[in-house]
């Protein structure tokens, strides 16, 4: 399991990615992010036309009742696999 300081550090590395990672991988980044830091979706799904909130909402509610320490595992290391490259 991760600790919150190696999640907080590997938030801070995933700032200094060398290339723009694709949607897929961004998503899967925020949705880590999310479930680690807050936990299952605690928000209203966006509506409308706003479709970069709408995808940001659905991948972090696939994640629901991931625990987070195991979602803070799981960024951690998705950024080592990203920042190793």
């Amino acid at each position: 399991m991760a600790t919150q300081q190696e999640f907080e550090a590997a938030a801070e590395r995933s700032k200094t990615l060398t290339e723009r990672p694709s949607n897929d991988v961004l998503l899967k980044l925020y949705a880590l992010y999310k479930q680690g830091s807050e936990g299952d979706v605690n928000t209203e799904r966006p509506g409308g036309f706003d479709f970069k909130n709408i995808a940001k909402w659905d991948a972090w509610k696939k994640l629901e009742g991931k625990s987070q320490e195991e979602a803070r595992a799981e960024y951690v290391a998705f950024v080592n696999e990203l920042t190793s490259k």
